[in-house]
């Protein structure tokens, strides 16, 4: 159990780069940057430790961008150039949290050194016990595996309650909403059922993982000020999935 009124003591925090670019067409919206920011500081006056993984979709989405160019890229050299706009977006969010008195360290798989720490497990850790706010960049290190895979491994590395998938929607849907009229929203699944039903909540590496390991996800609103705070009180908004 939390502090102060917490039901988590860990959180990882999955942001996607979308999360960061708001209602731009790409990049960062630094009004959702410092929206984040202070979501996330409010959430560690409760005496919450905060990981954050970040996805860099705003800046760069691997293949996806070089397809529309008919171009064939290589995906490993995709992935890592998509690795690469995650540092931009971790040391996008470490100075709007530092700037708010927010002690942060970005962490890489990737070393690169003139601007963040190399990732160690136990530095990691050490970190949050200090009440830093830890925020990892460049995924796993390794091509071929996405930003949710990374959140899932990190958050059993740290040993986190939980990871919290933060979306622009209110929870996993039985289809895409914003296609199909009627479509169901669910406000809990099991783990099983969202591999079955291929439903978009993490990719399946990453919830084979958590199920593996019985790490509870919460996809949730991120859109919504103060929806974070919410999660971590343990507020039934959006989907848990155990």
């Amino acid at each position: 159990m939390g502090h102060k009124g917490s039901v988590y003591k860990r959180i990882v925090l999955k942001l996607s780069g979308e999360a960061l670019q708001g209602k731009k067409e790409h990049g960062i919206d630094q009004t959702v940057l410092v929206s984040i920011a202070r979501q996330i500081k409010e959430v560690r006056r409760m005496k919450v430790d905060v990981a954050l993984v970040l996805g860099g979709g705003n800046i760069f989405r691997g293949q996806e961008n070089t397809a529309s160019l008919g171009l064939d890229m290589d995906r490993s050299v995709a992935d890592y150039m998509g690795m690469l706009a995650t540092v931009i977006n971790g040391l996008a969010l470490q100075d709007a949290l530092e700037k708010m008195g927010v002690p942060t360290r970005v962490m890489t798989a990737i070393e690169i050194e003139k601007i963040a720490e190399p990732y160690i497990k136990r530095r990691a850790v050490r970190h949050l016990e200090k009440g830093r706010v830890i925020i990892f960049v460049a995924g796993t290190g390794n091509p071929y595996f996405t930003t949710d895979t990374a959140a899932a491994l990190r958050a059993m590395e740290i040993n986190a309650d939980v990871i919290l998938k933060a979306t622009k929607v209110d929870g996993v849907y039985s289809a895409d909403p914003k296609k199909v009229r009627g479509a169901r929203r669910f406000t809990a699944l099991k783990y099983i059922d969202v591999l079955k039903r291929s439903l978009k909540v993490m990719d399946a590496t990453a919830v084979s993982l958590c199920m593996d390991n019985k790490l509870p996800i919460i996809v949730f609103d991120l859109t919504q000020a103060g929806n974070i705070k919410r999660v971590v009180q343990g507020e039934l908004i959006g989907t848990i999935v155990n």
